[in-house]
C-alpha cells in the first residue's frame, strides 16, 4: 500500500465519506451527546478507539470467519471492544462516563462501526483497515465537535463547560433541544454540500459480489423476490 492511497484512505473519513454529514450515520448519538463539547468530543474518542480495533482484529479474522457468521462475529468483537473502552472511560474519567450514559453501550450497535467492518475491514489488510478506522474516528469526532460547539456556545453560552462572559446575556436554549440539535445537523450537511460543490456523496454500486446465495440465485428467483417485495 503506498503513501498516496494511504493518506487516501485516511482522509476519506473526514469530508469526503464523513459518517455523519454525508453518509448521515449514528445519527441517534450525533443529537444526543452534541449538547455539551466536553460529551461531544469524549463520544467521538471512544468511537474512533473502537473503530481502529474492531477494523484491525476483524481484518485478521476476514479470513477465518465464515461468511454466513459474519455478521454475529462482527458484533461480538465490537462489543468486546466497548466494554474495554467503557470500563476505561469508568475508571478513569467518572464524568465523561455519567455524561455519555447509555450512549457508551450503544456503540455496540453504532451503524458506523459495523458498516465498516462489512465494506472495508472485511475485504482489505490490516495497515488500510486501521487507516479506515483512524479516519472515520477523527470524521466522527470532528464532527459531533463542531456540532457540539454551535450547540453549547449559542444555547448555553459556555465552551465545554467554560462561561463565556458576553454570552450570558444571548443564551438561545433552543439549541439545547432536540429541535435545535436537528437545526445545526441540517445547517451543518448544507455547510458541506457547499464546500464539496455537490461532489461529497459517495455513489455506491451494488453486486452480487460477497453474498452467500450468489451461486444457487438466478435473474428468475430476484425478479421473483423483487415483485414480492
Amino acid at each position: 500500500m503506498n503513501k498516496k492511497s494511504s493518506l487516501s484512505v485516511l482522509l476519506n473519513g473526514i469530508i469526503k465519506e464523513n459518517p455523519v454529514l454525508v453518509l448521515i450515520l449514528g445519527t441517534c448519538p450525533t443529537l444526543a451527546t452534541t449538547t455539551t463539547v466536553t460529551g461531544a468530543f469524549g463520544m467521538g474518542l471512544a468511537a474512533l478507539a473502537v473503530l481502529v480495533c474492531s477494523n484491525v482484529f476483524i481484518s485478521l479474522l476476514r479470513k477465518i470467519i465464515p461468511e454466513t457468521m459474519r455478521i454475529p462475529c462482527y458484533i461480538v468483537i465490537i462489543a468486546g471492544f466497548v466494554t474495554i473502552v467503557k470500563m476505561i472511560v469508568q475508571a478513569y474519567m467518572p464524568a465523561l462516563y455519567e455524561t455519555l450514559g447509555v450512549y457508551l453501550d450503544l456503540i455496540t450497535v453504532n451503524c458506523i462501526i459495523l458498516g465498516r467492518a462489512e465494506m472495508f475491514a472485511n475485504r482489505n489488510p490490516v495497515v488500510a483497515s486501521a487507516l479506515d478506522g483512524i479516519g472515520m474516528g477523527l470524521g466522527f469526532t470532528l464532527a459531533l465537535t463542531a456540532m457540539a460547539t454551535v450547540r453549547e456556545v449559542l444555547g448555553a453560552g459556555s465552551f465545554a463547560g467554560i462561561a463565556i462572559p458576553f454570552m450570558e446575556n444571548f443564551k438561545i436554549e433552543f439549541f439545547t433541544k432536540a429541535p435545535g440539535g436537528l437545526l445545526v445537523y441540517g445547517l451543518l450537511i448544507a455547510l458541506i454540500y457547499i464546500i464539496t460543490k455537490g461532489a461529497a456523496p459517495v455513489k455506491t454500486s451494488f453486486s452480487c459480489e460477497g453474498c452467500p446465495h450468489a451461486a444457487t440465485c438466478t435473474i428468475e428467483t430476484c425478479q421473483k423476490k423483487g415483485a414480492e417485495n
